[in-house]
C-alpha cells in the first residue's frame, strides 16, 4: 500500500492540476459566444512577441501543493526512525508542497502571441492569445468580438 500511495498522488497531480487552456486560442469559442452577435474589425499586425500566459488552475493550486505535500511526507516517512522519522516526514511535507506548487504552476503555462495590431481606423491595440496558429508581421487579420473578449483570426 505504501508504494501505491505515491503513484496515486502523482496521478491526481497530473490529471487535476491541469488548467483548461483551450479557451485562450483563436479557434475556440465559449458557449456564451455561440449565437451571440460579435463585432468584426480588420487590421494589420505591426509587431509580434512570444509570451507565456499563466493559466488558472481548476483547483486553485491546492492539487499541486497538497499532492506534493502527500508525496513529500510519504517519502520523508521512509527515512530514519523515531523522532528523526518525524522530522524527515515534516521536512518532506514542506519540501513536497513547495515542489508540487511549482510543478503545477509550470504545467499551467501556455505559449501565446502578444500581437500589436493597427486597426483600419488607425487605432493601435494589443491582443494576447494562445499561440495555436501562425501569425507574422504585416499580416492582415480579423478582430472578432469586443472589449475584453477579442480573438484574432487570419483574413
Amino acid at each position: 500500500m505504501k508504494r501505491l500511495l505515491p503513484v496515486l498522488a502523482i496521478g491526481a497531480l497530473t490529471l487535476a492540476g491541469c488548467a483548461n487552456t483551450a479557451s485562450m486560442g483563436g479557434n475556440v469559442y465559449s458557449s456564451n459566444q455561440v449565437g451571440a452577435e460579435q463585432t468584426v474589425r480588420f487590421g494589420t499586425i505591426q509587431a509580434l512577441r512570444q509570451v507565456q500566459v499563466q493559466a488558472d488552475s481548476r483547483a486553485g493550486g491546492i492539487v499541486g501543493t497538497g499532492g506534493g505535500a502527500v508525496i513529500g511526507g510519504l517519502l520523508g516517512n521512509q527515512v530514519g526512525g523515531g523522532s528523526g522519522r518525524t522530522l524527515a516526514t515534516a521536512a518532506g511535507v514542506i519540501a513536497g508542497s513547495v515542489a508540487g506548487s511549482k510543478i503545477e504552476e509550470s504545467a499551467n503555462r501556455v505559449s501565446a502571441w502578444e500581437m500589436e495590431i493597427r486597426r483600419d481606423d488607425g487605432i493601435d491595440i494589443v491582443v494576447v492569445q494562445k499561440a495555436d496558429q501562425a501569425f507574422q508581421v504585416g499580416q492582415r487579420v480579423r478582430l472578432i468580438g469586443s472589449g475584453s473578449n477579442i480573438t484574432v483570426a487570419p483574413y
